[in-house]
């Protein structure tokens, strides 16, 4: 693991990685560091969810329900963040998320991020591009997965009405 970041600084990892220092420092006096032992849960599925996460150093479990079903949905590491849609449209986590190994956290809900951005617009200008940027690459790589998915049962609907 690697060493804990002091409580007033957040590294240039992930959504952080082009926002200079002075940025970074105003931001993390908005939000919150957290420390998670292993098998901690941070957000519960269903449970009312308006925060952003950034994965400062270990690994998170993101886990799904279908039925009686837990299914893993990703892994998180560190520089990867999550609750970054609930952040803007808050609702319902719709995942569990938990610590796998020792795990060290910040996060910012969403009266504080509005907060920073009305106090610091250049900042929330770089911010909120690094996160549109990290959504428009999930909603690809979303996409990708579906007409993947659409081609895959195509084939094989293919494929069963031959036999």
């Amino acid at each position: 693991m690697s060493e804990p970041v002091s409580q007033y600084e957040l590294p240039a990892i992930g959504i952080l990685e082009n926002l200079p220092v002075e940025h970074r420092r105003m931001l993390a006096s908005y939000g919150h560091f957290r420390f998670a032992g292993p098998s901690e849960t941070i957000i519960r599925e269903g449970t009312p969810q308006n925060s952003l996460y950034l994965v400062i150093s270990g690994t998170l479990h993101v886990k799904g329900r279908r039925g009686e079903r837990e299914i893993l949905v990703a892994r998180v590491r560190a520089g990867e963040c999550l609750g970054e849609v609930n952040v803007f449209d808050p609702a319902s986590a719709s995942a569990t998320v938990v610590a796998v190994d020792p795990t060290q956290l910040w996060h910012i809900d969403r009266d504080e991020l509005e907060a920073f951005f009305s106090a610091y617009p250049d900042a929330a200008a770089a911010l909120l591009i690094a996160i549109a940027s990290l959504l428009s690459a999930r909603l690809r790589s979303a996409n990708a997965k579906l007409v993947d998915r659409i081609e895959t049962d195509t084939l094989i609907a293919e494929i069963q009405s031959t036999i």
